[in-house]
């Protein structure tokens, strides 16, 4: 069979612009949550977010964002860094012949929603004709992965997925599904998102879904914490660069991890409620550990969805113990979200960008702001600081709304 593995690494996201930048913060367990200056949020019940800081005109000219909505530019960005960490270069001058196996399977879970209200406001305001000729193919879903081929002359399998908190995920195991159906050689992977909009905000505030922590911000995002109270809206971007083995190896390429398997599942319960006994993550894992002919017990790590939110970190702990059993209480279990917030339909991607870095180097980040357990909550949650430590295997967990459950498996090449 086919082996699929990581030889690129890119982000954008709230603690840094690329991986050299926000990868230590992450291991220093450091705050990238603070009040929303974007817009006014008075109105909301919560005014905090996890937001990209950086200058947009760094990076793209003024006809360039006009075409391009903000989730779309940190791919792009994002993609960039991932090539390059690669040692691929601009690989438009490949032959055509060897660009035809090179694809790009990305996620987002909402799209340009910046693009939307923008065009919206210049409806109301100025009517129908002063509508940009670009507003289409800057906010559909798909202009992530097409403007990422665009820019990279990608000539094989290029889509989007979308499945809300889990999209990245899915678009992660299609994209090892392809490398080992001999459809692909090469394809970006990941998602990206940027959906911090007052109307965006104003709906997960209604669903009591966000933490309303707005004068203490640095302590809103605490996922196993006994006073959790919701998740906090993020934006970026992770890029990975999934190969076929002998590829990666015939041109030199450093190998960050092996993606050995993906498991996919649904509750089928509800359409924002996850399922109390955590059937549906622990279905998922297993699936990935078989895909990846893994036992638990070679599982050292896993990087957690946790929302914290009441009922995702308290479902997914009793997923973990079901899947693991006694060997549970010997995994390492961190939440990414702690420092960078939720960013939806790119957070499987950020933290497989995380988890592949803890399995090449040998360390796994910290839980931030996990101060007070929950009795619910029980397993090791790396608070307080960084572990350096062997990870021979690891699972990272997606759980979104639509009830959709992702688990990738990622570990040493062996």
């Amino acid at each position: 069979m086919r082996r699929a593995v990581i030889t690129g690494l890119g982000t954008v996201n709230p603690l840094g612009v690329g991986v050299r930048a926000s990868w230590p913060r992450i291991l220093a367990g450091e705050n990238g949550i603070g009040p929303i200056t974007r817009f006014d949020a008075s109105g909301h019940t919560a005014r905090i977010e996890a937001a990209v800081d950086w200058d947009v005109d760094e990076h793209f000219t003024g006809p360039e964002q006009r075409k391009l909505d903000p989730f779309t530019q940190f791919a792009l960005i994002s993609t960039r860094e991932a090539l390059a960490d690669a040692g691929l270069g601009d690989i438009r001058e490949l032959p055509e012949s060897e660009r035809e196996k090179f694809g790009a399977i990305l996620g987002t879970g909402i799209g340009g929603i910046t693009g939307i209200l923008e065009q919206q406001a210049v409806y109301v305001e100025r009517g129908a004709r002063r509508i940009s000729p670009h507003f289409v193919p800057r906010i559909m879903a798909n202009a992530v992965s097409g403007q990422v081929a665009i820019a990279n002359g990608l000539l094989g399998s290029v889509f989007t997925t979308s499945s809300a908190c889990a999209s990245s995920g899915h678009a992660i195991g299609l994209a090892l599904q392809s490398i080992r159906s001999g459809e692909s050689d090469l394809v970006v992977t990941g998602g990206a998102e940027s959906s911090t909009t007052p109307l965006a905000l104003a709906g997960f505030c209604s669903a009591k879904a966000v933490s309303t922590r707005n004068e203490e911000p640095e302590l809103a995002s605490r996922p196993f914490d006994l006073d959790r109270d919701g998740f906090v809206m993020g934006e970026g971007c992770g890029i990975l660069i999934v190969e076929e083995l002998e590829h990666a190896k015939a041109r030199g390429a450093t190998i960050y991890a092996e993606l050995k398997g993906y498991g996919s599942t649904d509750d089928a319960h509800h359409i924002t409620a996850p399922k109390m006994d955590g059937e549906g993550p622990a279905r998922a894992m297993t699936l990935a550990m078989r895909q990846g002919e893994i036992s638990p017990d070679e599982v050292d790590y896993v990087n957690a969805h946790g929302t914290s939110t009441r009922y995702n970190d308290a479902i997914e702990t009793r997923a973990i113990r079901s899947v693991f059993g006694a060997h549970a209480d010997s995994i390492m279990v961190s939440s990414t979200k702690s420092m960078i917030g939720h960013l939806l339909g790119a957070s499987s991607a950020v933290e497989l960008v995380a988890t592949a870095l803890s399995v090449h180097e040998g360390v796994v980040h910290p839980t931030r702001n996990l101060v007070t357990p929950d009795p619910e909550c029980d397993l090791d949650y790396v608070p307080g600081e960084a572990r350096e430590v062997v990870v021979r295997n690891a699972l990272s967990n997606s759980l979104g709304f639509g009830g959709h459950n992702v688990s990738l498996l990622i570990g040493q090449l062996a």
